[in-house]
């Protein structure tokens, strides 16, 4: 169980770090968003950039992965709306933004950094797989949803094209497609410029866990446990529950059996906290009170899920 803590350790040591820093004064909230910033547009994308830019594409894009994680976390989106809606009775946008919260993993702030301590060698392969199949699948289609549940106007298919024109000057979508070009051309960059990336792409990891700590301080915490229990206990349990069982199912759909340790990634990977544009996607719509909160205890409670997960992985996906 040390092997496991001198993992997840550093990962909420500078969490926390984060958190003392900015409730203490030496950072300000507004600091945090500048650093965010930073992050979502410099630092991962160029780590985005890196891992995919620098392998053949041969060796990043695993059609089995993509499969489980999609399946995955399509049906955790589904199921965490219907019992939101439908057991709990909610509303529509309750439920949108819950299993919003459910299946929205924090891929880059704080998965990258736990696999990147776990399994190394395929960290930036797992980053790269995960942001392609939420930015390109996931979030346009909880959008969708959460424009549907507020009676906005257009058929469907507008909506879900307005989310990927959204999508399309996203950083780390800009990222993601810059290294693909990369990749697939050939193209050897110039070791300054490699180097340049490097140094971007090698920030992100400490930077965006101190960020995440930063953004806990302040947050609302009372009166919403009816809304955020549900949230954690999907997000946390059922969520990579899911992908336990997905990677059982895709092989017999056709793909190829996912080895370890992508299998073990998979699986860490759905049982991070809520992603940190959470709370920013949940305001439009009013929901941003219960998106804080959930954002805030999904954080808290992973340092006990994860480590737990970490200790029975070998059981859990051999």
């Amino acid at each position: 169980m040390f092997e496991v803590f001198s993992v997840t350790g550093p990962i909420y040591i500078t969490i926390a770090v984060g958190y003392l820093s900015t409730r203490f004064g030496l950072f300000a909230a507004g600091d945090m968003r500048t650093l965010g910033r930073y992050v979502l547009y410099l630092a991962l994308p160029a780590l985005l950039f890196r891992a995919l830019s620098q392998k053949p594409v041969a060796e990043i894009v695993n059609p089995a992965y993509i499969a489980a994680y999609l399946g995955g976390t399509v049906t955790m989106v589904l199921l965490g709306y219907l019992v939101v809606r439908k057991v709990l009775g909610q509303d529509r946008s309750a439920a949108t933004f819950s299993a919003m919260g459910m299946s929205c993993p924090n891929s880059g702030f704080v998965g990258f950094p736990i696999i990147l301590l776990t399994f190394p060698p395929i960290a930036g392969n797992v980053l790269a797989l995960n942001m392609f199949v939420e930015n390109i699948f996931i979030v346009p289609l909880l959008l969708m949803l959460a424009e549907r549940a507020k009676g906005q106007e257009g058929h469907p298919v507008a909506v879900l094209g307005s989310a990927f024109g959204r999508l399309v000057m996203n950083p780390i979508v800009i990222g993601l497609a810059a290294g693909l070009v990369v990749s697939l051309s050939g193209l050897h960059l110039p070791a300054p410029v490699v180097r340049s990336v490097d140094l971007f792409a090698s920030s992100s990891a400490a930077v965006s866990l101190f960020v995440i700590g930063g953004m806990l301080v302040g947050l609302p915490v009372s009166g919403l446990a009816d809304r955020i229990v549900p949230i954690v206990i999907g997000k946390l349990l059922v969520h990579p529950l899911i992908l336990v069982a997905a990677i059982l199912v895709v092989p017999h759909l056709g793909f190829a059996p996912i080895e370890s340790p992508l299998r073990e990634a998979l699986v860490l990977s759905a049982a991070m906290p809520i992603f940190g544009v959470y709370p920013i996607f949940a305001q439009k719509y009013g929901e941003e009170g219960v998106a804080a909160v959930a954002l805030l205890a999904t954080t808290l409670f992973s340092f006990f899920t994860v480590s737990l997960l970490l200790w029975m992985l070998p059981a859990v996906t051999g």
